[in-house]
């Protein structure tokens, strides 16, 4: 599986993004390029580990709203609580949110392959290119099976542009992001051993 796909994926696309910053514009999502936080709730994440800080993710439920709706639940409910940064591949991405497997006592081996008890999402894209900062959500070859697990990005990647649900982008705490535990080449980004990890996950308005 290549390094620049996010797991659980299929076929990788190269999707045009010429006129972006205008649609956006006129669709009120400029935050979602220029840093700027929303309207949105915010998802606000402790991290611990290697990485220690405070990170702020501003939601776009205009966007997105079923995913957003269902990533609040989760923060909601404590089910982020504890869960690893399973897979981070620098240049790329950082990967968290396997509620099923990647928590505290789970099995790392399999982090990547679970979810959550709650439902698939259809998907919601957009025209929001995935570059530095953007958090969208994992998903399996069906573009319909997003279900807990997002990735922050470390840099641009077009070719997973309207292939991917875009759910917010980091207002603060990128450096903490950086600072993140990568994972061996070998195993395609995974963490195994000592994780960074979401200590505790909230939603403020």
């Amino acid at each position: 599986m290549s390094e620049n796909s996010i797991y659980l994926t299929g076929a990788l696309a190269v999707a045009a993004a010429i006129g972006v910053a205008g649609y956006l514009y006129k669709q009120g999502n400029v935050s979602a390029l220029d840093g700027i936080d929303g309207p949105g709730p915010n998802l606000v994440i402790e991290v611990a580990g290697q990485a220690n800080g405070e990170v702020v993710i501003d939601l776009l439920d205009d966007v997105a709203p079923r995913h957003v709706a269902q990533v609040t639940e989760l923060a909601r409910t404590g089910a982020y609580d504890g869960v690893a940064f399973h897979r981070v591949i620098d240049g790329f991405m950082a990967q968290t949110g396997d509620v099923e497997f990647g928590g505290i006592g789970g099995d790392l081996r399999r982090a990547g392959t679970g979810s959550s008890s709650l439902p698939d999402i259809p998907a919601e894209f957009s025209d929001i290119p995935f570059k530095r900062g953007v958090v969208g959500m994992a998903r399996r070859f069906k573009k319909d099976s997003a279900n807990s697990q997002f990735f922050i990005m470390y840099g641009t990647a077009s070719h997973l542009d309207g292939q991917y649900t875009v759910i917010g982008h980091v207002i603060s705490g990128m450096e903490v992001i950086d600072a993140l535990k990568k994972g061996d080449p070998d195993l395609n980004g995974a963490v195994r051993e000592d994780p960074d990890r979401m200590v505790k996950v909230t939603v403020v308005p």
